[in-house]
Parts: structure tokens; sequence; C-alpha cells
């Protein structure tokens, strides 16, 4: 497999989208529970008419990983061929800010910290495949000012400590946390188990960005997108929780066909109990 992914890192990339089209598509005719997965998730934001673009783009999202993990840092940087909002970056770097980038699974959510990275230190939460070959690649593919916390304590002591030294952060706020680790709150009106660690890191007083990089068609590259919140957090945890996922679901709505609508979103983790209907006990 290893020998595989690196192949596949010298192939062009339309033609690695338009095969990674083709697998999207393969996964949902023949996957029953992930076509059920993506037709539901989709039903539930409104967004049924994305679906159709959305099952190949997630086979792309796939397919490119081998070239953003394994070529050089220069070459993977020079596909991001736009870039809106990069003066939100530049004004935090003027203040001296910390920044907290939010990159949902939307897009070439692996490109954006690499982007970053090229220019000034960042620090990912990562969460470790349980492939050893697969980790040795992906870790061997960053460059030398993106470093990777695992997700687990010694993890968020690393983006603490990045913060205190006004460096920058990255993680993927959509994705479904440990047990004790969230807040059942609304995502396209349905409760969602939730990440709190946003939230908790954004209270540092870190410029928070939203950040997706869209894929532009025929392999043609990415458009890098960056945007502010709508408004600053506040009220409780619970609540800047929520206003999160209303960030997250705008930004999605702009480029709903990139979004990985086949990731189990609304999972239950071991140990955790879905919160009972309004009115129920």
């Amino acid at each position: 497999m290893a020998f595989l992914f690196r192949f596949l890192a010298h192939l062009p990339l339309p033609l690695l989208h338009n095969l990674g089209a083709l697998v999207g598509w393969l996964a949902y005719l023949f996957s029953p529970s992930y076509r059920r997965q993506m037709r539901m998730n989709t039903a539930q934001a409104g967004l049924e008419s994305a679906r159709l673009m959305a099952i190949g783009e997630a086979g792309k999202s796939l397919a490119e990983l081998p070239k953003i993990w394994l070529r050089p840092q220069e070459e993977v940087v020079s596909r991001v061929v736009r870039v809106s909002g990069w003066d939100l970056v530049e004004a935090a770097w003027r203040e001296g800010q910390a920044i907290l980038f939010l990159t949902p699974h939307l897009g070439c959510f692996e490109i954006t910290a690499q982007y970053y990275a090229a220019q000034r230190p960042i620090t990912v939460l990562f969460r470790p495949p349980k492939q050893i070959w697969l980790q040795k690649l992906v870790e061997s593919g960053r460059g030398a000012k993106l470093r990777l916390a695992p997700a687990d304590l010694g993890g968020v002591r690393q983006l603490m400590k990045a913060l205190k030294k006004r460096e920058a952060i990255g993680m993927l706020p959509d994705q479904v946390p440990g047990v004790g680790e969230g807040a059942w709150v609304p995502f396209f009106g349905r409760p969602a188990y939730t990440m709190t660690l946003a939230a908790r890191l954004a209270e540092s007083g870190a410029t928070v960005l939203l950040a997706y990089a869209q894929r532009l068609a025929y392999g043609a590259g990415y458009h890098l997108h960056l945007r502010a919140l709508e408004a600053p957090l506040a009220g409780s945890r619970e609540e800047c929780v929520t206003q999160l996922n209303r960030e997250i679901e705008s930004l999605v709505r702009q480029c709903p066909e990139q979004y990985l609508w086949g990731y189990n979103r609304y999972k239950v983790p071991r140990g955790e109990r879905l919160p009972a209907p309004e009115g129920k006990p």
C-alpha cells in the first residue's frame, strides 16, 4: 500500500481527481450504509441538490491525499492558485495575535495547514491513523513548520503552548470528539456531539478564522478561502459551541458539493447518551 501511495503521488492532479470521482461513485453504489449516510445528511441540511456532485468530490478528497502528503511542500503549496481573506492573517500578524484556524471537512482540508506552514509555524490537532505504515507516510509529508499534536491531553497542551507563543494552531471542528469532550448542540437542525475544545481555545484571545480550500474543476488547483467569524464568541461554553456550528453551516453552504456528507457527523460516542427530544423526559 505504501508503494501504491507513492506511485499515486506522481500522477497528475487532474488524473487523480478523475480516478477519485470514479472511486466515489463506486463507494456510493456498492455501500448501502455509506449511501444511506450521505442521503440522510444532505437531506437533514436541506442540500439534497448538492448530493450528486458530492459523491464524486468525496472520492477526489481521498485520491488527492498522496499528492498532498508525499510531494515536496513547495509543490503542494503552489497548487493553491487563489487566496481570499489572507489580509485577515496579516492583520493578526501585525497585532501579534495567535491564530486558531477552524477547517471543517470541506474541500481539500489537508492543504490549508500546508499553505500556512510554508510561511510560519502551525500546530495541528491530528488523529493518527490506525495503520502504522500510513501514519509514517502522513508524518513524512509535513514541512518543518507544520507540527502534529495528537488528539489527546498531551496534544491539547501542545496547542496551548503554541497559542502562548502567539503561533497558529488548527483543527477540524466538526470531527466527533471522544466521550466527555463534547456537547450536544444543533448541526443543521439535529443534535450533534460537538467538540468544546475549539471554543475553549478561542477563550485565549486568539484570532479565530474559518478556512477551507475549494477544489477547482479539471484539477486546476485550489482556492483557499479564509473568513472571520460573523460575530465574536459570547455566552456560555455551550452557546459558543452552538455558534461555531452555525458558522460551519454557513461555510458549508458556500460550497456544499465539497462537504464530506458521508462522514457520520451524528454518531453517538460509546459512553454518551443522545439527549432526549425537547418536551420529553
